[in-house]
């Protein structure tokens, strides 16, 4: 079993563990296992055993908050010396001269940069599968680890590494964190903004634990306050799981799920009533709009030629939407306007993660457009219009199908600036509800 971030770190700096020898077992474990899960696009063997080393010798070791913990970071990430590709072989391919932000903010905390993880093209799509491997299911590797940073998931949930990093547009950290049986966070849009997708992408922390997903939290946003996790009281909880607008069926044991989380939460004094957000009409409209025109505005760096031939047909339809005007920022407006009605009367909603179980894996790469949508939306039903609306919401793990031994999760959002509150609940769920933490538990 691999340790976790928090004590990994604090026996770094305490001297009874030694970076480099931290990292050859991380490593060890990537060889052994990453042949099946798929994981990483590039593993960075050797530059992480010296980076490891270099962090031992530093001068503040005993107050680095990931002293000698290793990391994998999704390949959107520019590394020093490394080509970050977004999941294709169409882009630029120089390697970035310099870190940015968020390799730099994992460096400065003592983090070891193992890997870039595996990423569907364009990050477009909740499975991570490319022409040199899929990211598969640790938990069932014939299922989808999920997308788009399905890679992070799968070198987490199958104890590869205790942390990783991913960034989430349309629940590119809460699906793949969901059905990979850990927690995921999506941060409010001010706090960790990766500037895609006319605002919706956000950056955000995968891990088996709610004090590890806020440590790395706290080291991406550089709010070291973050790392603290309380436990809140009274808090007004509306509870939902009927899919926005579509009500489309959810799977039974998906709502079940919620229902586990919700007596949780009312056993801890919290008050749970049945509610949602006025949803409107436009809202499904807004967040599709930006979902097709981000990619499309990013692809203009790439060639189009050699795109995989779902992406060609996302890229022309993004392209349309933008010469039709289609990105208003009077559609977002409107719902979060009604979002802010409903957090006026509640802290905090609590409805499933995944709105469908997710698909098989596969190379979904060779397919088309459509058979890639489809089953791409049965799944993110209750996660996209938080991106639109800017808001913070976790994913966290309640249990197992007794039918497939897949993992199910419940989703928590609340206002923006309300991180804290989403660690402290989970916390809670943990404490009562406690997860296997990887599957190899």
């Amino acid at each position: 079993m691999v340790l976790t971030a928090v004590e990994i770190a604090a026996s770094v700096r305490a001297g009874k563990l030694d970076p480099v020898r931290v990292t050859e077992e991380a490593l060890e474990r990537i060889a052994a296992a990453d042949g099946v899960v798929g994981a990483f696009r590039r593993v960075r063997a050797e530059e992480a055993v010296k980076e490891a080393a270099e962090v031992a010798a530093r001068p503040e070791l005993a107050s680095l908050p990931l002293a000698g913990v290793p990391v994998a970071v999704k390949d959107v990430t520019e590394i020093a010396g490394e080509s970050a590709t977004h999941g294709s072989s169409a882009g630029p391919s120089a390697p970035a001269a310099a870190d940015g932000v968020i390799a730099a903010r994992l460096r400065a905390a003592g983090a070891v940069l193992i890997g870039l993880t595996r990423v569907p093209e364009l990050c477009i799509w909740p499975m991570s599968d490319t022409p040199d491997g899929i990211a598969r299911n640790p938990w069932d590797p014939t299922y989808a680890a999920g997308g788009s940073s399905g890679g992070s998931a799968a070198a987490v949930a199958a104890g590869l590494v205790p942390l990783a990093h991913g960034s989430d547009g349309m629940g590119s950290v809460r699906l793949p964190a969901a059905m990979c049986g850990l927690v995921g966070l999506k941060p409010s849009a001010k706090l960790l903004s990766e500037g895609g997708w006319f605002g919706m992408s956000v950056h955000g922390p995968l891990a088996t634990t709610v004090a590890d997903t806020a440590l790395l939290l706290s080291v991406l946003a550089d709010s070291p306050e973050l790392a603290s996790v309380s436990s809140p009281s009274g808090v007004r909880i509306g509870m939902s799981t009927t899919v926005p607008l579509l009500h489309t069926p959810v799977p039974r044991e998906l709502v079940a799920a919620v229902s586990t989380a919700a007596e949780v939460l009312a056993a801890q004094g919290h008050a749970l009533t049945p509610a949602a957000p006025r949803y409107p009409a436009t809202m499904v409209l807004g967040m599709t709009a930006r979902w097709l025109a981000g990619p499309a505005e990013q692809a203009r760096g790439f060639d189009f030629a050699a795109l995989q031939k779902r992406t060609r047909a996302h890229v022309r339809a993004g392209r349309l939407v933008e010469r039709a005007g289609l990105i208003r920022s009077r559609t977002r407006d409107l719902w979060v306007a009604r979002a802010e009605e409903f957090f006026r009367e509640h802290d905090v909603l609590l409805t499933p993660t995944l709105s469908h179980w997710p698909v098989k894996a596969g190379r979904w790469h060779e397919r088309g457009w459509l058979p890639n949508v489809l089953p791409s939306t049965r799944l993110a039903g209750f996660t996209g219009q938080w991106n639109f609306a800017g808001y913070p919401a976790i994913t966290v793990p309640m249990g197992r199908s007794a039918v497939s031994g897949l993992p199910t999760s419940a989703q928590l959002v609340a206002r923006p600036g309300e991180e804290r509150l989403l660690l402290g609940l989970a916390a809670q769920l943990e404490k009562a509800n406690p997860w296997p933490r990887t599957a190899r538990s």
